[in-house]
């Protein structure tokens, strides 16, 4: 760690192709994996991105979750100038333990393998029925965004929670507004009000009329006040939605561009899972990562990180650590050991959907290659629209052809 840089760094953002984290996470990881960082708040904390530190900061108790010590937001967002408060009672990401271990308890109570697995039939129904859309009318042609890789994880989480179908568009458009970078503190805190706002009503109507749903198995326990389940509601619904259509269609952008693996995807069934778990090592989801702030004065690589400071943890700079990967880590191969990253987090607040998530990307790539032998992107590579303006990357549409 001799090249230390001279100054702190800046979060870096700016992706070199579709399928790349900054190039500047690969210097930093080899010269300075824990750097001095300045936010746009004028806060100046750390950037951490080798993959033990990044995996032992995420299950670390003394780096806490807490919303109120980490609000420093690591690149220009609005929520980011939200006033400094804890988090909303329900709001179990921004918390630490006993807080947060009592309201993932009981969320993973309801979200049990059972539930999951008997889900996988009706997630085959639902992809076999997009595809029969995508192809109605002898079209040969589609975006596979908007008419495969969104609706399937929006049609599953309803279902999951007991969202009407016909309602999806209630709150579609605000969680697009809120994730959206250009968008004002205003919009942004208007899009959150609005998704909050539909979830509180689903409640209230599940209280009335419970069904055999995630959000009425919480309101059987008991154990929770209204506003407590709409936050929990409010955050199964935007983490299983959102990023779930992110992965399956930037997943499959990825395949469609290295025809080798497609070809070793197609020829082998049993590479589903291996190709599940490397895409969700090889792509960088999120801008920045896991934010935790110390509890106490801590010594990381030989970096004194002082009470109070904010580090960013970054998930796709650890995802592409050649010490834990291999020399070839910015290689995308489908027959890597991926087993281990971060995708998903790690430790107490490691992503309660993280098994649902891997069951929709397997029958998505599974049942989208079966149909269409001949798939192919309808544009060059170049030409599909990223979502270089919004929070969760991914592609806007992607034009495919079979």
């Amino acid at each position: 760690m001799s090249d230390i840089p001279p100054g702190p760094v800046r979060l870096p953002t700016e992706r070199t192709s579709a399928f790349d984290p900054p190039a500047e996470f690969a210097e930093l990881r080899e010269k300075c994996p824990v750097a001095r960082m300045d936010f746009p708040d004028g806060h100046q904390g750390w950037l951490i991105t080798s993959y033990p530190e990044v995996r032992s900061l995420l299950a670390d108790p003394e780096f806490s979750a807490r919303q109120e010590l980490h609000h420093h937001a690591p690149y220009d967002h609005p929520f980011g100038k939200e006033p400094i408060r804890p988090a909303e009672p329900g709001f179990f990401i921004g918390m630490d333990a006993p807080e947060h271990s009592r309201y993932r308890r009981l969320v993973a109570g309801q979200f049990t393998k059972r539930r999951i697995g008997l889900l996988t039939p009706r997630i085959e129904e639902i992809a076999e029925s997009c595809l029969d859309a995508m192809e109605r009318d002898g079209a040969r042609e589609a975006d596979l965004v908007a008419q495969y890789a969104q609706p399937i994880p929006a049609l599953v989480i309803c279902e999951l929670l007991g969202v009407p179908l016909a309602e999806v568009d209630r709150f579609k458009g605000a969680i697009q507004r809120f994730f959206h970078l250009g968008s004002d503190a205003e919009e942004s805190r208007n899009a959150y009000l609005a998704i909050l706002e539909y979830v509180a009503e689903l409640v209230t109507r599940k209280r009335a009329e419970p069904g055999d749903d995630l959000i009425s198995g919480l309101i059987a326990r008991d154990e929770l006040t209204d506003q407590e389940l709409a936050a929990v509601s409010l955050l199964l619904l935007v983490a299983g939605y959102e990023t779930t259509a992110n992965m399956i269609g930037l997943g499959a952008f990825t395949l469609l561009t290295h025809p080798d693996q497609l070809a070793l995807l197609r020829a082998d069934d049993s590479l589903g899972d291996n190709a599940v778990e490397e895409l969700l090592r090889y792509l960088p989801l999120f801008r920045s990562g896991g934010m935790r702030a110390a509890t106490r004065d801590t010594d990381v690589l030989g970096r004194q990180v002082k009470e109070g400071e904010c580090v960013v943890l970054s998930l796709a700079a650890a995802n592409r650590d050649p010490a834990r990967f291999g020399a070839d880590a910015d290689r995308f191969d489908l027959r890597r050991t991926a087993t281990g990253h971060v995708a998903f987090g790690h430790g107490p607040h490691q992503c309660l959907g993280s098994q649902l998530a891997r069951l929709e990307m397997r029958i998505a790539y599974t049942a989208l290659l079966r149909r269409f032998p001949g798939l192919r992107l309808a544009v060059a590579p170049d030409e599909v629209p990223l979502r270089d303006d919004m929070v969760i990357h991914g592609a806007h549409h992607l034009p495919v052809a079979w």
